[in-house]
């Protein structure tokens, strides 16, 4: 719904939301534009409808932009202004949570400040974020880019960057993170600490390949050998 006031970071499993993803011509918040939007609509774990559109940003799109999304001045010239595409957004993600990765400091700025200046007020809709999540999950991980992810759990990472295909992506490295999230609160997995200062190892890359690292360097540089079976 949309209101004056943000929504709450909610990080745990919910088996209703909506994964979303932005593309947009550069990374600043402030000055750049939404060129595409994607969401998937997720009921019971399972996904039952799409929501996907190419936005015309009404201004040229970047070379490095598009090098990384795929997406360009032409595919956009005949798509419709984020003012029209907006309201059709915040009707398909009705009250839903809305699950994405590193939404809370991008996508939803995004969305956030074009709600207040097309339509005067945000959608107050709860958030899961897949990044803090993957941080809390995961930190043995040395990354937790969302293509990061999805190689670490061997999900295809074919077509990554265009909207819709992230949110598919993001849809499974998210009910895998909640099984992590389980496994973590019934004690069946133990997050590997430092045994110097208790500060969480972190998996890293060295002159001699990867090693554990105490996540307080440079004040604690215990490391340990990583161990493969």
């Amino acid at each position: 719904m949309l209101n004056k006031k943000f929504g709450k970071n909610i990080d745990r499993f919910v088996s209703d939301y909506v994964v979303f993803d932005l593309e947009t011509t550069g990374i600043s918040t402030y000055s750049d534009k939404v060129v595409e939007i994607s969401a998937i609509k997720v009921i019971e774990g399972k996904p039952v409808e799409e929501f996907s559109e190419l936005v015309n940003p009404q201004c040229h799109i970047p070379a490095g932009a598009s090098a990384v999304n795929g997406i360009d001045d032409e595919m956009v010239k005949e798509a419709p202004i984020f003012s029209e595409v907006l309201p059709r957004f915040i009707e398909f993600i009705e009250d839903f949570v809305l699950v994405g990765h590193n939404i809370e400091s991008f996508d939803l700025k995004f969305i956030y400040r074009d709600s207040e200046t097309f339509l005067g007020k945000i959608p107050d809709n709860d958030y899961v974020d897949t990044l803090s999540m993957a941080r809390k999950c995961l930190p043995e991980m040395s990354h937790h880019r969302m293509t990061d992810l999805a190689m670490h759990y061997g999900i295809s990472t074919e077509g990554a960057h265009r909207a819709l295909n992230d949110c598919r992506m993001t849809r499974q490295v998210y009910e895998l993170l909640c099984s992590e999230m389980k496994l973590l609160e019934s004690g069946k997995k133990v997050i590997p600490k430092c045994k110097y200062c208790g500060r969480t190892m972190k998996l890293r890359n060295g002159k001699f390949g990867e090693f554990f690292g105490c996540s307080g360097y440079p004040n604690c540089r215990y490391t340990e050998k990583v161990k493969r079976v």
